[in-house]
């Protein structure tokens, strides 16, 4: 049965919660997230592992051609990182030493490091109140005649205002480049993220729609990007004699053009990743499941909003965030947190501002991540202090999903004003 206001606050006002003392909800922790492999997962691994080609091969191929096709772009990259994927990614795009980039503050710290690996400057632009994604206008505000690029993230999986990005791109001559790692068959007005933007960085880490145990793909529809791409991830290596500049050495013959990296995805990760796409599906269709389930529980909750969806979008359901009211509440989030870690449910906070984090301190320049008054971006900051994200995976059952409902309006209850 859904969760109303009055029947949570009734039932809840006069059970305790368990870090005050009483039962837990659950007996056994409830992870935070976890990948699902099956038996065929395991039996392509295992197959790769003994035949001793652990290389990047047909396998990582196919898995690049599988996947390019399923988001309808005309290239694909894998990569041996989620990290790896926004540094070639950026790089495609031509940012380089001395550029400004532009982006999200509300986003996994590691993501802003791909500019600053180029010597280009990350500039924090503040975010949509509803959405958490990137705030088109807040974009404009912060263009200067060294900005480059914009990056986008997709918070939590909901795709980010694209058409409103790509409108400032035009106007000021910009590449942009997405940040997918949470937004894998996430769908923007019909179209897949993934084919939309110059190049787009997807991460394939554990708690990902899709897991290579690590690993990430850069898609782009530019063939120039895509021959940049696969210098950068290769070493800088040349193979096809046609692109050469010695072409008579021999048939062993390659040449480093480029300085890049040796960023390959290994064998047996590709064709894990073969295995998993297969059932991408039934992964994001569970996880919607899960999320409609929380939505109608948690709709009436007086103390928090559920997470805001746009109709001409589709989210990947990466994450299920929500935001307290912390005047209708008599605790913090600390306490909420840790309340819900004491009915053995495991929680997170996503995410603190990247330019709090002490290396954007320790950059050198103090005004790194703002153009304008401090803090940079107020909106961000005001809304890390209201997050609170719950557990959301395919491997989920109904008892589990049932578990955070039930712990989350015992905690909520209990706390409400």
């Amino acid at each position: 049965m859904p969760l109303s206001e009055n029947r949570t606050d009734n039932i809840c006002r006069s059970d305790f919660p368990a870090i005050d003392g009483t039962r837990p909800i659950r007996e056994v922790l409830l992870s935070f997230g976890e990948p699902d492999l099956n038996d065929d997962d395991i039996a392509r691994v295992a197959a790769v592992l003994k035949s001793g080609m652990l290389n990047a091969g047909v396998g990582v191929r196919k898995f690049e051609e599988s996947f390019a096709s399923m988001v309808g772009a005309r290239h694909a990259v894998a990569v041996s990182t989620g990290t790896a994927a926004m540094h070639a990614a950026c790089y495609a795009a031509g940012i380089s030493r001395g550029d400004e980039v532009i982006l999200s503050p509300l986003a996994f710290a590691g993501f802003a490091d791909a500019p600053l690996y180029l010597g280009a400057k990350p500039v924090f632009a503040d975010v949509d109140e509803l959405t958490l994604n990137i705030a088109p206008e807040e974009i404009e505000r912060n263009i200067t005649d060294q900005t480059s690029a914009i990056i986008v993230s997709h918070f939590a999986g909901h795709p980010a205002d694209l058409d409103a990005v790509h409108d400032v791109a035009r106007r000021y001559d910009l590449a942009v480049v997405e940040d997918a790692t949470a937004a894998l068959g996430a769908v923007y007005k019909g179209r897949s993220i993934g084919c939309i933007s110059t190049v787009t960085a997807f991460s394939f880490h554990p708690e990902a729609t899709i897991t290579t145990g690590g690993g990430g793909m850069v898609t782009t529809n530019d063939d120039d990007a895509y021959r940049w791409l696969r210098l950068f991830v290769d070493q800088g290596i040349v193979r096809d004699r046609s692109q050469m500049v010695n072409r008579n050495e021999g048939p062993w013959h390659y040449e480093v053009q480029e300085l890049g990296y040796d960023f390959q995805l290994p064998e047996f990760q590709g064709v894990l990743g073969i295995s998993q796409l297969s059932r991408v599906e039934a992964f994001l269709k569970r996880r919607r499941e899960i999320a409609d389930r929380y939505n109608e529980a948690f709709k009436g909750l007086s103390c928090v909003e559920i997470p805001h969806s746009k109709a001409s979008c589709s989210s990947a359901w990466n994450l299920y965030v929500l935001k307290l009211k912390p005047e209708k509440l008599k605790a913090d989030r600390r306490k909420i947190y840790l309340a819900l870690f004491a009915e053995k449910i495991c929680v997170g906070v996503h995410y603190l501002p990247v330019y709090l984090h002490p290396l954007h301190g320790w950059l050198g320049d103090p005004n790194v991540c703002t153009l304008h008054d401090e803090p940079p971006c107020p909106r961000a900051e005001s809304l890390y202090q209201r997050l609170i994200t719950l557990p959301l995976f395919p491997k989920m059952t109904d008892q589990d999903v049932n578990d955070v409902i039930k712990a989350v309006g015992r905690v909520l209850g209990y706390y409400a004003r």
